[in-house]
């Protein structure tokens, strides 16, 4: 019972994070151009966008954790 809890407070948590955070980036390293020993390199960076939705379905899940939590304790 008390691990459903931790789920459902988790997955509320996760959500309003992924609400709040609507997308994340990152950078990688490529390389563009190697002539004999020399090499050029070019940083790109990469932007992942998380839908909305994604972030109200884990509040919801995590919602209905809690209930069913808050079920199984009678």
């Amino acid at each position: 019972m008390k691990t459903i809890l931790a789920i459902g407070v988790a997955l509320i948590v996760m959500g309003a994070a992924v609400l709040g955070y609507d997308h994340y980036s990152y950078t990688t390293t490529e390389k563009v151009l190697q002539i004999g020993p020399l090499t050029a390199t070019a940083e790109r960076t990469h932007t992942v966008a998380l839908p909305p939705i994604l972030g109200w379905l884990l509040i919801a899940g995590g919602a209905c954790a809690l209930a069913f939590a808050a079920l199984t304790r009678k």
